[in-house]
């Protein structure tokens, strides 16, 4: 079996169909964002032969996995939550190498939650209460019943915890699952595979295919024995998708990116506003549910910004290994070209850079944190999707111009609210178009609450039982009053 040694752990580059490691003719670099001179690996790079390979193990593997109780399963989802946590340390010294997320961060509380997403979704598919009821001389019983082969596909930020994510439902729904990350990224997940071989997991049921979106991503989700679809990236690479499933009648669920509004009002805890978002830097700003947009009440917005400068002052540019680094660099070349593009069309139409808006390390793709305040709404930067350091500052005055400003653009991912009147936050809250709102806080994770955008940020809800129900058929037993035991 093909190894690369990435710092020290090995991994394959490879697929992982049936349970077992096959090589594709071509392959594609994987160099790491630390040092973009660094190949990790040369990866597999798959087509339409792998993706069918890949499709026939998960639906020859279906029948039997989708026949075992929902305990039998669970004791496979338990055995691979029990591999991660033990594994942490391996996954995140790749995961940082490979996409360049803060390895103390990933160590400390990312890569766990994937070895939690599994636990989660077995303990509540296992636990599953059917609706019951009686009408019409009948009872009634809604029962899930497993759909099918699933492919997921998964973004390069945060690509094993996002991954375990979608693929933890799904599993625990009866599903066979065909995963092809992302491929600025692919190397924590194919360490997932080692994990679910060593954990017992039947041949076919747990699949992994590397490639490019527009080869075998294409392959994949226009295959039409896949029964479920699911999906993380831009709003452009999720209408061709949702074509394909369209074409086959396949359910389909996308979160396809945010603009997140972050607003203050006057009567908030301005000092703790701005230190949280100063946080929407974090991770250099590839974070889909940054509140990326701040919206702060004129009354209060110079005291504010104070605040949030002396904030985002502290962060720390560096290497994503070092401990004392807040601030990583970006993925790849062609987005740091994104995202400076961004600041450079926004400086020329007019916009103001208040701060940043400059590559920090020539010899590097760390980009420093950057806050504009644009002419206009209409201002690009204000309206699109930036992924990076790049954040903007708009004031208002009362809470209608608030909730107009906040909703006026056409994601709608998350948002985050300041304010110290819980009314106010009922209030306002209840007027966002968002999947998911924070008062006085952020990325506080309830994995039972439903997950998903409005908009062009997604269609369908993940998460929990929502996430259970995508994955299955849900079908109604009706039975006659009077049929007899036996």
């Amino acid at each position: 079996m093909t190894r690369v040694d990435v710092d020290g752990v090995p991994v394959s580059p490879d697929h992982f169909i049936n349970n077992e490691r096959v090589s594709s003719v071509d392959t594609f670099e994987d160099r790491s964002p630390l040092d973009w001179s660094w190949k990790l690996a040369d990866v597999s790079r798959g087509g339409p032969r792998d993706a069918d390979l890949a499709v026939t193990a998960a639906e020859q593997a279906f029948p039997q996995w989708a026949a075992l109780s929902h305990e039998q399963r669970s004791e496979y989802l338990h055995r691979l939550a029990d591999l991660i946590d033990a594994h942490v340390t391996q996954i995140a010294h790749v995961e940082t190498r490979d996409m360049a997320m803060l390895e103390e961060s990933l160590r400390r509380r990312v890569i766990s939650r994937g070895a939690r997403n599994f636990r989660a979704y077995a303990e509540l598919a296992a636990h599953y209460q059917p609706r019951r009821w009686d009408s019409n001389g009948t009872s009634n019983v809604v029962l899930r019943q497993p759909a099918g082969p699933t492919v997921v596909i998964t973004p390069w930020n945060a690509p094993f915890m996002l991954s375990t994510w979608k693929c933890a439902p799904a599993l625990a729904a009866g599903n066979t699952v065909v995963l092809k990350p992302a491929e600025w990224s692919p190397l924590s997940c194919s360490l997932l595979m080692d994990l679910v071989l060593e954990a017992g997991f039947p041949p076919g049921v747990f699949n992994l295919v590397q490639g490019l979106g527009e080869e075998v991503g294409s392959a994949l989700v226009n295959d039409p024995r896949v029964r479920r679809i699911s999906f993380t990236g831009s709003p452009e690479t999720g209408r061709l998708i949702g074509e394909a499933a369209a074409r086959n009648l396949v359910p389909f669920t996308a979160e396809l990116g945010g603009k997140g509004p972050f607003l203050v009002f006057a009567d908030a805890d301005l000092e703790a506003a701005a230190e949280k978002a100063a946080v929407m830097y974090d991770d250099a700003g590839q974070v889909c549910l940054a509140g990326t947009r701040l919206l702060v009440d004129r009354q209060v917005a110079e005291e504010f910004t104070r605040h949030f400068r002396r904030a985002t002052d502290r962060h720390v540019l560096g290497d994503s290994r070092d401990p004392a680094t807040t601030l990583s660099p970006l993925i790849h070349p062609e987005h740091l070209e994104r995202v400076s593009g961004f600041v450079e069309r926004a400086r020329s139409r007019g916009d103001r850079i208040v701060f940043g808006g400059r590559t920090r390390r020539p010899d590097g793709l760390w980009y420093e944190p950057t806050l504009i305040e644009p002419a206009s709404n209409d201002s690009e930067v204000v309206q699109r999707e930036i992924f990076g350091p790049v954040l903007t500052l708009q004031t208002f005055d009362g809470e209608e111009e608030a909730v107009a400003l906040a909703n006026s653009t056409a994601y709608g991912l998350s948002a985050v609210v300041y304010t110290s009147s819980r009314t106010r936050a009922e209030r306002v809250g209840a007027r966002l178009r968002a999947g998911t709102i924070w008062v006085n806080c952020f990325l506080v994770r309830d994995l039972s609450a439903p997950f998903g955008g409005i908009g062009i940020s997604g269609i369908g809800r993940e998460g929990g039982d929502y996430a259970l129900d995508f994955y299955s058929d849900l079908t109604t037993l009706q039975i006659k009053e009077g049929t007899t035991h036996g």
